[in-house]
């Protein structure tokens, strides 16, 4: 087997490589502009939340949402479906009256789920805990690293918390994939209407097969809901 590659001119291979590491600095940039918007957004989320507010964090991981969203005296309730850094989350946050943790998965049906840890979860749990997920399919997932999870329907969870409080205040939402399902459920059902502020980190460069779902999906967002209320570019 020959390398083609070795009979290109070295100027067209320096040519692609600089290509190549421009595309990289863009990505990197407009991935610094959306870290920056993200934490200004959060900010101001977390100037108008109020002790009595309702805020979800879904995809909770080491609690640096969460404590932001504590600090304010809002109720704050987070999601983390790992038992290693569900501990650890539990620990951080014991004592917090204001904070309540579910060591669950979410998604649109209740039961138990597996999920699977990212490359090298044994060897540094804190960092590759955030690329977990329970959708088959994804980047950089050892799928033989699992768990079985519970599972909670969170479109249901959330009518029932609208029905007891009036609204949500806040969602936040990094949960590896399954965003989608739940996200698609809360548009067709209206669900959005009572929450005051959504963002979400969608994962299609991780799922190819659920492109065209997640365009549908933010397309139909952005007709029917006010701009800014309900952000799908989280970090």
């Amino acid at each position: 087997m020959t390398d083609d590659s070795a009979d290109e001119p070295i100027d067209a291979r320096a040519g692609k490589s600089r290509e190549a590491e421009t595309a990289a600095q863009i990505r990197r940039a407009k991935r610094n502009q959306r870290k920056a918007w993200a934490e200004g957004y959060l900010k101001g989320i977390t100037t108008l939340l109020r002790p009595g507010d309702l805020a979800v964090d879904l995809g909770a991981n080491m609690g640096v949402v969460t404590a932001e969203l504590a600090a304010t005296g809002a109720d704050v309730v987070g999601f983390e479906p790992d038992p290693v850094t569900f501990s650890k989350l539990k620990a951080r946050f014991a004592g917090v009256p204001n904070v309540t943790l579910f060591n669950a998965a979410v998604g649109v049906a209740t039961g138990t789920v597996r999920l699977m840890r990212g490359d090298g979860f044994a060897e540094n749990p804190d960092g590759a805990s955030v690329k977990s997920t329970i959708l088959d399919g994804g980047r950089g997932i050892n799928a033989a690293d699992s768990v079985e999870v519970a599972l909670i329907d969170f479109p249901a969870w959330v009518r029932e918390q609208v029905a007891a409080r009036g609204s949500i205040a806040f969602v936040k939402m990094d949960i590896e994939g399954s965003e989608l399902d739940i996200l698609e459920v809360m548009d067709r059902e209206g669900l959005f209407e009572n929450i005051r502020g959504l963002v979400a980190e969608t994962h299609e460069r991780k799922f190819k097969e659920l492109r065209d779902r997640y365009k549908a999906l933010k397309a139909d967002i952005a007709e029917h809901q006010p701009s800014g209320k309900i952000n799908l570019d989280w970090i």
